[in-house]
C-alpha cells in the first residue's frame, strides 16, 4: 500500500512547491509590470545581503564582497519575447531566402 502512495506523495510535494513558488512570485510582483519587477528587485537587494552575512557568520565562512551591478529591469523587460517575435516575423522571408539558396545550389550541382 505504501508503494502505491509514494508517487502520489511525490506529486503532491512537487505541486506544493510549485504552487508556493508561484504564490511568492505573484505576491512580490515578479509577474506584474516592469515597475513592480523593479520594486521587487530593490527589495531583494536590500534583504539578501544581511541574511547572507548572518548565515556566513553562523557557519564561520567568509565571502568576498558582492560587486555592484547596475541593471534596470525596466529597460530589459521582455527582451526575450521581443527577440522571439522579431525572429518569427522574419521567418517567412528567411525561409524563402534559404529555399532559393538551396534550389540554386541543387541547380549548380546538376549542371
Amino acid at each position: 500500500m505504501a508503494v502505491r502512495m509514494l508517487p502520489v506523495v511525490k506529486l503532491a510535494t512537487k505541486m506544493t512547491i510549485a504552487g508556493g513558488a508561484l504564490y511568492v512570485a505573484c505576491d512580490y510582483g515578479l509577474l506584474g509590470s516592469s515597475e513592480q519587477g523593479s520594486k521587487a528587485l530593490e527589495k531583494a537587494k536590500a534583504a539578501l545581503p544581511p541574511a547572507i552575512e548572518e548565515w556566513m557568520t553562523y557557519l564561520g565562512l567568509e565571502l568576498p564582497t558582492m560587486p555592484k551591478i547596475e541593471f534596470s529591469p525596466v529597460q530589459a523587460w521582455n527582451s526575450g519575447v521581443r527577440w522571439t517575435v522579431a525572429a518569427l516575423s522574419d521567418a517567412p522571408t528567411k525561409a524563402t531566402e534559404y529555399t532559393n539558396q538551396g534550389w540554386r545550389y541543387l541547380k549548380d550541382l546538376t549542371k
